[in-house]
């Protein structure tokens, strides 16, 4: 293990990449060789000049005849291909919206918990407030790049009845000292997997649980389904592909009855648990508790509810999802 913490790097492939780079009609006229039905090949070509064939790609794969083989199955057509493209570009939209909610909640959570149980808006300069001092270290350090961007970047605009200077931009240009801005400004500044760590460092495990609380979730779940957000969110914001994709980090199903969770007997079978769903009922079980008049599930349930059973399989998503009490209670 190096120094620094991190795990060593794996050893490069062997082989020489020497695939040439296609044109448009030569990419579609090697996915018409290999079966795919390509009807219109203007608008064929307007897709992959505009979303790119290698983005496009893993959509083809489900109408592949096998894993191994490049062939598609008969009767498989382009127009499919975009179809679960477009379907998953519209499931990150709506899983980015949850996961937004649940972030802001948890910087909420956090900042007024601490700030107020220690009566200090700068509780996390203080060290004694962390189990890692060099998780904490790395706090600070990037609290402080972020004052020095702020003060290297041209000055927020005047401020009139429209345009208003960030609070940030204000702290900064109006106090000297404390040097760091309260926490309410710090977590603002935070990405999610930062707000995660910071979190997760917390030494006290009765902050922890207050923190959990005031989102519904005992500690160790919010620890567990925050990474998981934290990967969800990366890969929405880098458009990257969501509904089959595998995250490496799934969310702990809770054991607690305190949580918000499916009443079905076996609702997430051990094969579904490295698929989407569990993720989308962990964002809807604290969305039960930080946002109770979301709409966020018929949203879901309009997203699914025209979708081919192959794709619901692929996400762990059982048949009749939408009839266990979890989720009837917010569609009715």
């Amino acid at each position: 293990m190096p120094h620094d913490g991190r795990r060593p790097t794996r050893p490069r492939g062997t082989l020489q990449y020497t695939k040439p780079a296609l044109s448009l009609d030569e990419l579609i006229q090697r996915l018409s060789e290999r079966g795919l039905n390509i009807a219109d090949r203007e608008r064929a070509a307007h897709h992959l000049r505009h979303i790119g064939y290698y983005r496009l790609s893993p959509y083809t794969i489900p109408f592949h005849r096998s894993r191994q083989s490049h062939l598609f199955r008969a009767g498989a057509r382009f127009d499919d291909v975009i179809d679960l493209y477009v379907f998953d570009r519209m499931l990150r939209l709506v899983v980015i919206d949850a996961v937004e909610r649940v972030e802001i909640a948890l910087r909420a959570a956090l900042t007024d918990h601490m700030s107020t149980t220690y009566d200090d808006p700068h509780w996390y300069v203080d060290g004694g407030h962390f189990r890692e001092s060099r998780h904490h270290a790395g706090l600070l350090k990037l609290v402080r790049a972020t004052i020095d961007d702020r003060l290297r970047g041209a000055p927020d605009p005047g401020q009139d009845s429209l345009v208003h200077r960030s609070a940030l931009e204000h702290y900064l240009t109006t106090y000297r000292t404390p040097e760091l801005p309260p926490s309410w400004l710090m977590v603002e500044s935070l990405t999610i997997g930062q707000l995660s760590s910071a979190y997760r460092n917390l030494k006290s495990r009765g902050d922890r649980t207050a923190v959990a609380a005031a989102l519904g979730l005992t500690a160790p779940v919010l620890e567990s389904w925050i990474q998981t957000f934290a990967r969800v969110r990366n890969i929405c914001a880098h458009h990257g592909r969501l509904w089959n994709v595998g995250l490496g980090v799934y969310p702990a199903i809770p054991s607690s009855s305190t949580i918000t969770w499916l009443e079905a007997p076996d609702s997430v079978p051990e094969r579904s648990r490295q698929r989407l769903y569990p993720v989308l009922v962990s964002l809807q079980s604290v969305l039960s508790c930080v946002s109770p008049r979301s709409s966020w599930a018929a949203r879901l349930r309009g997203l699914m509810s025209e979708r081919p059973p192959m794709n619901l399989a692929v996400m762990g998503v059982p048949p009749h999802w939408a009839e266990d009490p979890f989720w009837s209670r917010h569609l009715a």
